[in-house]
């Protein structure tokens, strides 16, 4: 990318493809910079520092995530949505694994207010909506899906499966299975 081309925007993508290449910790601005072809000072005109950096790659996959899922579930329901819902996490954390560790970054009130992670609480709530919970049942089980899609894919990402059988896809399909039985018997009492 040449120095002439340098926007925040490109700056941003580069650090996204940097973060998939080498860990989200390590895009750095200096290893950016070094990437780019330009001293780390030059970066500082299109993100403040390295947090800045980190909110703008999250935001970012935040944004593809959201994107993906909502072209994924859009006229779906039940176990159908959950399934294809959770298939975009897993497939984008497997092709991004920087981008996914950026998604869970924890990010600034204003920018988490205003960023797609709010389409992404939407999303799964009108997914829930499939298996009539309502409050507090709802938030429980929001939680519930992503660690389950989190914890999954970062054990897959590291290898944590490799050793073991059945295969990873079977247990991933075992799991959407026991997760839409129990979204649909879900517990009300407290």
């Amino acid at each position: 990318m040449a120095r002439v081309g340098l926007t925040t925007e490109n700056v941003v993508r580069a650090g996204a493809e940097l973060a998939d290449e080498i860990g989200f910790t390590q895009a750095t601005p200096a290893e950016l910079a070094r990437r780019l072809g330009v001293r780390t000072a030059s970066l500082y005109s299109h993100v403040a520092n390295a947090h800045d950096l980190r909110t703008r790659i999250a935001l970012l996959a935040l944004e593809e995530l959201a994107d993906r899922a909502c072209a994924a579930i859009a006229g779906r329901a039940g176990k159908d949505a959950l399934t294809a819902f959770a298939n975009v996490y897993r497939d984008y954390a497997l092709a991004h694994p920087g981008r996914f560790a950026a998604a869970r970054y924890r990010l600034d009130p204003e920018p988490a207010a205003t960023g797609a992670g709010v389409r992404h609480a939407r999303m799964m709530r009108a997914l829930l909506r499939g298996y009539d919970l309502a409050e507090p049942h709802q938030t429980h089980a929001v939680r519930l899906l992503g660690s389950v899609f989190a914890g999954f894919v970062d054990l897959e990402s590291a290898g944590g499966f490799e050793h073991s059988s059945p295969d990873s896809q079977q247990s991933w399909t075992a799991i959407l299975d026991a997760l839409d039985g129990l979204l649909r018997t879900w517990p009300t009492t407290s």
